[in-house]
């Protein structure tokens, strides 16, 4: 994995003995001591999450309001100064460039991108852009942390002046962390209180960061969470992971993001194909199901309603939360209702399941 990016956080993922594979083009610690471990510590404590992989696009100038608005789906207009957005960008046929956040940052706005498709999206954004409009890739120049958990509040509040108390869900401040100016956002990826916090690339900073967190945390029983239990927290959410459950092919009215998705704020890439989808209806939808047993369901798998398929996996595991298997599929619109009895091909066996509704686990 030589030729792989390796965050600021490189170091640390070392020292602690960290399981490292690839992912998005970087070499990610996937777990630590454990995936349900792991997953536990934060639905109940704390854990800290290296999310640096994460892209960051900056984007400036007299036409940034209007460009953002023109390039993703959500209405931006709506954002006010201090606070994030989830969005998407979609291709002209309606189909998902990406899913992203969008910070509203006074003169300038961020688009935080998945790091599989930052190359991507910068193309993609620069070939929209307008001569009223700078974009600067600051993904190489961030470092991103996050501290998850029930816990995380009681944790960070020891480095910081700043009342993390008073900043409400997806909204974001600057100020200290122990001694070092930084963006600190109250979002996460996991369903649970969490915070985010941008600083510069520099590992010295970052681990001095990340031993800190974790000394403050010493007493809640803090500690590291990989990839690994990022999906499965992610999972019991309904959280849809680009390249899985959402993609060039899907749209995202039959990607159950219509709630996202405001059609009536004027013209943006994608409008017209997303307009027709939602008159007509789409003939499949994103469900989200649970298996009858411990069985694990995978990317893939064929889900069938009378022995006929109807559908397949885009995401599946192991729920350490409800003890059973949970997956994210598209069905044919007619077996998308909660409460439909299904199948999951598993090893030429059909696991019975049902379809649910989403989130899996209650948000806190």
């Amino acid at each position: 994995m030589s030729d792989l990016k390796r965050t600021a956080f490189h170091g640390v993922h070392k020292r602690l003995g960290a399981k490292l594979v690839e992912f998005g083009g970087f070499e990610m610690p996937v777990q630590y001591t454990g995936i349900l471990e792991e997953h536990r510590r934060v639905r109940e404590s704390v854990g800290v999450f290296d999310v640096s992989h994460m892209g960051e696009v900056e984007v400036r100038g007299s036409g940034a309001l209007a460009f953002v608005q023109s390039v993703t789906i959500n209405d931006v207009s709506k954002l006010a100064e201090g606070r994030v957005q989830y969005s998407a960008m979609c291709y002209e046929e309606g189909g998902i460039v990406d899913d992203l956040l969008v910070y509203h940052m006074g003169d300038r706005y961020m688009l935080v991108v998945n790091a599989s498709n930052t190359a991507k999206d910068v193309t993609w954004l620069a070939s929209h852009a307008g001569n009223d409009v700078v974009l600067t890739d600051k993904s190489d120049q961030t470092a991103l942390l996050a501290v998850q958990g029930p816990r995380s509040l009681d944790t960070l509040r020891k480095l910081t002046s700043v009342d993390l108390a008073a900043l409400p869900y997806y909204h974001f401040t600057r100020g200290p962390v122990a001694g070092m100016d930084m963006l600190i956002s109250r979002t996460g990826y996991t369903g649970e209180l969490g915070f985010e916090l941008y600083l510069a690339s520099e590992p010295q900073a970052a681990e001095a960061l990340w031993d800190a967190v974790m000394e403050a945390g010493q007493e809640f029983g803090i500690g590291p969470a990989g990839l690994g239990a990022r999906d499965t927290l992610r999972l019991e959410m309904g959280f849809c992971l680009y390249g899985h459950d959402i993609d060039r092919t899907t749209n995202p009215i039959e990607a159950g993001l219509g709630w996202i998705t405001r059609t009536d704020k004027g013209p943006f890439v994608g409008r017209e194909a997303i307009v027709k989808m939602k008159g007509e209806g789409p003939a499949r939808r994103l469900v989200g199901f649970a298996l009858n047993d411990r069985a694990f369901p995978r990317q893939g798998y064929v889900l069938r309603k009378d022995g006929t398929e109807t559908g397949s996996v885009t995401s599946g595991t192991f729920s350490p939360t409800l003890d059973r298997g949970i997956g994210l599929g598209y069905v044919t619109r007619a077996d998308a209702a909660p409460g439909t009895c299904i199948t999951v091909s598993i090893r030429n066996r059909e696991i019975p399941a049902t379809v649910v509704p989403l989130p899996f686990i209650a948000k806190k």
